[in-house]
């Protein structure tokens, strides 16, 4: 594939600089031919597909892969062959990716200085040097946290503070930064892109690989683009649309449009009456009918997670009612809930959605193993089998062996066996809880796709998103969470975006 646009012409010497590199796993090709270059204290933007090579480039880059013979790699204008991650770090290139690698039970401050106590001859441990370097880092980067805090105790977004700081104090001059807002609410994404201009200033070179293409758009000065392992550009991000970049990422044109549908007359499936938790959410009333999509958005905190919780029988209400098919239920705990007919997508795929060292096949039967059984209470294995193939097929699911671990799986599909796992219970309620964390841009229409598809079967779905583009064109009414209280509901089409976004993050 022929590049469709040049490297940008500049005169500042790259940070960076590679060429002609590729990288094949046996008879599969990562990467073939790309070009690659990072300039001196910008914020460049990776973009692509999931499974377009982006993480196999930066393993590349910081040593864990080396590439074939014919590339050229170089750093500071010198040539770098036999890439090691010591020597990789040592260069100043440090990875922070999407699951952080920090220890839970140590300190800030422990994490943040671990990799400065690597190495060399045994020796105690300096604490006051230890606090000293931590208390530094985090004033250079304007942030205070809690020194002697484990790190477990901390939000999303603390984390990736210390994971930042932990770069910082190893003195690095390129820090990649994989999907670090992918958990993270607006003002917590803010917060982070705030550091990176920060980062920038200070002359330190990010590469920000995300999935949220308006911040891309906003932070980075530039983005370079791979599709299937082939280099396409690297463009400028000045008169960038959203629309161009994923037709750039992926070779389609997706058109957006309102498909928001009125279901006044439906039959009601969800019906919540003045329900309250204190402390997560207050007199929510809310009705869902059958084959709608109804949108939830809010900012952080407002409660949106707290109620599916209760609404999946996870949490208990103390106050309020909460009605299926016109039926009341006190949901004593999710399986009560599922027996009921609800299933729940949680926005945490990795850690509640999915067991990562288990199969395709058992993350998708696990739901139902029940419905599996043979005459001597043993799980078939042609039942299961027939689950599976059923569901990979409905779903699209792009599998080479169901028996693979799902960790093996690109993001998008993965949600997809998430989304299969719950199906097979035959809900009558679906809620998907930002159900495109961590996905690209193709994944999330064909995501988005499977969920028409199931309302315009007669699914009920609850659509909890923070990402206002994604409810606004995909629900048929939205309702807007606030401090624990739906405060306002609009109708897609007859309220604008823009309107909604400015309310929700007033």
């Amino acid at each position: 594939m022929a590049a469709t646009a040049a490297i940008s012409d500049t005169s500042a010497t790259p940070l960076l600089f590679l060429r002609n590199i590729s990288k094949r796993f046996g008879g599969v090709r990562a990467l073939e031919s790309v070009s690659f270059e990072v300039l001196p204290g910008e914020v460049l933007c990776l973009a692509g597909e999931n499974g377009c090579g982006k993480s196999t480039l930066i393993k590349l880059i910081s040593g864990v892969y080396r590439p074939e013979p014919g590339g050229e790699m170089l750093f500071d204008g010198r040539t770098i062959d036999g890439l090691s991650p010591a020597r990789a770090r040592a260069l100043g290139i440090q990875v922070i990716w999407q699951d952080l690698a920090l220890f839970p039970e140590m300190a800030v401050a422990e994490n943040i200085a671990f990799e400065r106590n690597l190495g060399g001859a045994p020796r105690l441990v300096n604490y006051a040097a230890m606090k000293a370097d931590a208390r530094r880092i985090l004033e250079r980067l304007g942030v205070d946290l809690d020194l002697d805090a484990p790190v477990r105790t901390l939000s999303i977004a603390q984390r990736q503070i210390v994971a930042i700081a932990r770069a910082l104090v190893a003195d690095a001059r390129l820090v990649f930064m994989d999907e670090p807002t992918a958990s993270l609410s607006q003002a917590e994404t803010d917060a982070l892109l705030v550091i990176v201009r920060r980062l920038s200033a200070d002359g330190i070179a990010v590469v920000f690989v995300s999935h949220r293409l308006a911040e891309v758009l906003d932070v980075c000065t530039r983005v370079t683009v791979l599709r299937d392992g082939h280099y396409v550009g690297t463009y400028p991000t000045a008169g960038m649309t959203q629309t161009r970049l994923t037709e750039l990422m992926t070779g389609k044109t997706f058109d957006q449009a309102v498909q928001a549908r009125d279901h006044a007359a439906s039959p009601v499936v969800l019906q919540v009456e003045k329900l309250t938790r204190p402390g997560d959410y207050e007199d929510i009333s809310l009705t869902v009918r059958r084959g709608e999509v109804l949108g939830l958005t809010g900012r952080l905190g407002a409660g949106r997670t707290e109620l599916a919780l209760s609404l999946f029988g996870l949490t208990r209400p103390s106050a309020g009612s909460i009605r299926l098919e016109g039926k009341a239920l006190s949901l004593a705990s999710n399986r009560a809930a599922i027996d009921a007919g609800i299933a729940y997508v949680s926005e945490d795929r990795l850690q509640l959605g999915l067991i990562q060292p288990q199969s395709i096949g058992d993350n998708t039967a696990i739901t139902v193993l029940d419905r599996l059984l043979d005459l001597f209470r043993l799980i078939s294995p042609a039942r299961r089998k027939s689950l599976v193939d059923d569901w990979v097929k409905a779903l699209a699911i792009k599998v080479f062996n169901p028996d693979n671990a799902v960790s093996t799986l690109s993001g998008g599909n993965q949600q997809r066996v998430v989304l299969a796992k719950w199906l097979a219970t035959k809900p009558k309620l679906l809620i998907l809880d930002s159900p495109t964390v961590g996905v690209d841009v193709g994944a999330r229409a064909g995501i988005f796709a499977i969920i028409h598809r199931l309302a315009q079967e007669g699914m009920a779905i609850l659509l909890i998103s923070d990402e206002i583009t994604e409810v606004y064109f995909n629900a048929d009414r939205i309702l807007h969470m606030r401090d624990g209280r739906i405060i306002d509901e609009y109708i897609p089409g007859e309220v604008s975006i823009d309107k909604i976004e400015e309310d929700v993050h007033a």
